[in-house]
């Protein structure tokens, strides 16, 4: 279908040095430019964020500080990309939550102005989560075709989630699964413990997942100024995290989780004296 368009409008999407919009640089940016008279326009150009990448976060895009270092700076990169976007309305995938914020903090530091007041700002992941709505009733209704009648009550909504769980297993049984690195599996099969690994988010140390394991099976901050650091490197080097965690409004289940991971640190600590 054609789109019904005024003026134009650009769907962007940002790779950047991590998830924090005031603090994080943009690494990679694609803009795809549609005109109201069909014309169709695609820029792409990695940008020198002018500071380290995080490991963590080139695992996840693929690029690493070697690819970007003879890269433009945003900076330089700015006064043309402000003329490509005149006058368009922005859209993407999560783009009011961050690219659109990430992509204005840039301009701003670059002394651009980048108003957004007067532009349509259409987000497409919003709108297929409130499509699709992520709910019980509406997994009740996808998965078993049937209405939950007295949603939020705890017996009902049990037994409906019940229902829901074997009705995944007989429909993705044996269905092909690609994963973020492009591994392809077969993960939906009727054992728990496999369920339990596919299902998980991140692998977490505690029940919330304030600590999860990295790639190294090692546990680390996952919040906070510290994120992505190894937890043992943070209580050697700043011991008064530990204190702040400890006296913090954290679940009583993640101190005892920091507990453990203290005193581990502190032994492996003790042994490399001798």
């Amino acid at each position: 279908m054609e789109l019904n368009l005024k003026r134009p409008l650009a769907f962007i999407d940002l790779e950047t040095t991590g998830i924090r919009v005031a603090t994080d640089r943009i690494v990679e940016i694609s803009i795809v430019k549609l005109h109201p008279n069909g014309k169709e326009e695609i820029k792409t150009r990695r940008v020198n964020p002018e500071m380290a990448i995080p490991m963590e976060s080139s695992t996840i895009h693929g690029i690493y500080d070697e690819d970007v270092k003879d890269e433009p700076t945003f900076k330089q990169l700015a006064k043309g990309l402000d003329q490509f976007l005149q006058n368009c309305d922005l859209a993407g995938f999560n783009s009011n939550k961050f690219d659109v914020p990430l992509l204005v903090e840039e301009f701003l530091r670059a002394e651009i102005d980048f108003d957004v007041e007067n532009r349509d700002l259409i987000d497409v992941q919003n709108i297929f989560h409130k499509m699709e709505q992520r709910t019980l009733v509406a997994a009740y209704k996808f998965y078993c075709g049937k209405d939950l009648e007295n949603a939020h009550s705890a017996e009902a909504d049990t037994i409906a989630t019940y229902e829901v769980f074997k009705a995944q297993i007989e429909r993705y049984e044996g269905v092909e699964f690609k994963d973020k690195d492009g591994s392809i599996s077969k993960p939906i099969v009727n054992n728990m413990h496999a369920l339990s690994e596919f299902s998980a988010v991140n692998k977490s140390v505690d029940l919330i997942g304030f600590i999860i394991y990295n790639d190294q099976n090692e546990p680390i901050i996952n919040f906070g100024k510290h994120k992505g650091r190894l937890v043992s490197e943070i209580f050697q080097k700043e011991p008064s995290y530990y204190d702040w965690m400890m006296k913090g409004d954290f679940p009583l289940s993640t101190k005892r989780v920091i507990t453990r991971l203290k005193l581990k640190s502190s032994n492996v600590g003790n042994m490399k004296l001798f």
